[in-house]
């Protein structure tokens, strides 16, 4: 694997930063998003692309208008929201859907540390989560590597670490629909949405899973495999579950059925508990390639790219 040089570039607003390789932008981290309350504020990976600058992700669909991109997201914390739109209550009408007053937003703070080699670029970022109180409840770094970027063979690669400190003064329950009562909705965490065209792609995941039955699963690795609208050719996205510091499994939260998505989720059927001063730390990576891969050919390159 030839890998060539990653670029960073921080806009002069001070609310952005692109990362690109042979001159392409493959990645814009927006940090101060200008994003409705209702949506819960937070930075977001997007537009997201692939080596070639083919789209590997969607911004603010109609459907889920606090889908972008890739972002990290909490759907249950302690009563408020830090996913967007209405949230899931047992028992309400319909869907069981509710609009209410609940929305946190994740705040950058600062950035503590860049790091750029010659084959790839680190960022160290400190951010606030602060509740619809106003009050601070979760301390985060997070830390964001691009690396592995080689064009002869189409694919690069993003890292995504967190450690998430509790500094409220009550313990916090980290949940997420499924924990409280919706079956196979167990999405929170770092949650990326694909491009609209794929809805219907394949999914492939580890253990042979495919398509719907992936949905629950523990696998190391999950992807979507999925053709671009607009332009000839496809491409994939392979995510990897990673590691948690909490005794709940990393599961997966992913298909295509509905729209395309994948979610290591760190509470899918069960609440994490993080009381006062204690930190969950998660650890996640995703791998982009410019092409559509069936499992014969991605299992090799889940391989290579195995945490």
């Amino acid at each position: 694997m030839s890998e060539t040089p990653l670029r960073i570039e921080h806009d002069a607003a001070g609310t952005q930063f692109v990362v690109s390789a042979a001159g392409v932008d493959l990645a814009t981290y927006v940090y101060r998003p200008d994003t409705p309350l209702e949506e819960s504020p937070k930075p977001y990976v997007y537009p997201l692309k692939t080596l070639s600058g083919a789209p590997v992700g969607v911004y603010r669909p109609w459907d889920h208008r606090w889908h972008k991109g890739l972002q990290m997201t909490w759907s249950h914390l302690s009563g408020d929201n830090f996913w967007g739109g209405p949230t899931y209550e047992a028992g309400a009408p319909g869907h069981g859907y509710v609009w209410r007053e609940n929305h946190g937003r994740q705040v950058h703070r600062a950035f503590d540390r860049q790091d750029v080699g010659d084959s790839e670029v680190t960022v160290v970022q400190g951010l606030d989560w602060i509740a619809s109180s106003n009050e601070v409840w979760i301390d985060e770094t997070r830390t964001l590597r691009f690396h592995s970027a080689d064009p002869g063979d189409g694919v690069w690669a993003l890292d995504f670490t967190t450690n998430l400190t509790n500094v409220h003064h009550e313990p916090l329950e980290m949940g997420s629909p499924t924990t409280h009562g919706r079956a196979n909705a167990g999405y929170t965490g770092l949650f990326w949405r694909g491009p609209r065209a794929w809805t219907g792609a394949d999914v492939i995941a580890d253990g042979g899973h495919d398509g719907d039955a992936v949905m629950g699963t523990l696998g190391a690795w999950a992807a979507i495999s999925g053709e671009h609208d607009e332009i000839d050719g496809g491409a994939t996205v392979l995510a990897y579950a990673g590691t948690t510091s909490a005794s709940t499994p990393l599961t997966w939260f992913a298909r295509s059925s509905a729209f395309a998505c994948l979610n290591p989720s760190p509470a899918f059927h069960t609440e994490i508990k993080l009381e006062p001063g204690d930190t969950l730390s998660l650890s996640h990576r995703f791998v982009f390639l410019d092409r559509v891969m069936g499992r014969r050919e991605l299992e090799p390159v889940a391989q290579r790219f195995a945490l």
